[in-house]
């Protein structure tokens, strides 16, 4: 049988750039809109579920779980926003944001246990939306704008070390060595960030 392409890029990269995208938005860089949403659904929603599902061949229960479940992340995210406006729902309470990016950020904390056994830019990624999750649940709870504008910058980083994860993968995959440093244990065969069983 051929050799299965790697599908952890195209999950982290959908993850990343919308990660950027949302999180120009919290640090107050431009207001929330349109762009968001439709990457949201798109890449950061339905791509990165189609990353998780290309992981569930290959045997990868880590990158079908965490691909999977951020995939459809983004786009409860975006259906959260849509259902109000063609009030097929009521708008989100703060409350309920806070239980809703709490809930997240549970399951953020545990994936990233699983990291452990990975290179060191997949633990900053999962390490960062842990504290991303957090903040912007804080920021929720106490209404305090300012603290949602600290955890978009801070969510800034989060993107950007899953996009430079992305682009890492496949510029290993097209040189057949590594190009970017990953802080990895050891050179995976094939090269995938999000495999953790060897």
């Amino acid at each position: 049988m051929d050799r299965l392409a790697n599908p952890a890029p195209l999950g982290l990269a959908g993850f990343g750039m919308t990660t950027i995208l949302l999180n120009v938005c919290n640090a107050g860089f431009l207001p929330l809109n349109s762009s968001v949403l439709a990457m949201g659904l798109a890449f950061g929603g339905f791509a990165q579920f189609c990353a998780g599902m290309l992981e569930y061949p290959r045997g990868n229960t880590f990158g079908f779980t965490a691909f999977s479940s951020f995939g459809a992340f983004w786009i409860s995210l975006a259906v959260l926003i849509f259902l109000p406006k063609f009030g097929l729902a009521a708008p989100a309470t703060p409350g309920a944001m806070v239980v809703f990016l709490g809930l997240w950020g549970v399951f953020t904390a545990f994936m990233f246990v699983g990291t452990l056994k990975a290179n060191r830019v997949l633990q900053f990624v999962f390490a960062s939306l842990v504290v991303l999750f957090a903040l912007l649940a804080l920021g929720e709870a106490s209404g305090n704008a300012a603290i949602t504008h600290f955890a978009g910058f801070e969510g800034l980083a989060c993107g950007a070390s899953a996009l430079y994860l992305a682009m890492a993968e496949v510029l290993e995959e097209q040189f057949g060595h590594p190009v970017l440093p990953i802080g990895a244990h050891h050179h995976p065969a094939p090269p995938s960030s999000v495999r953790l069983a060897v």
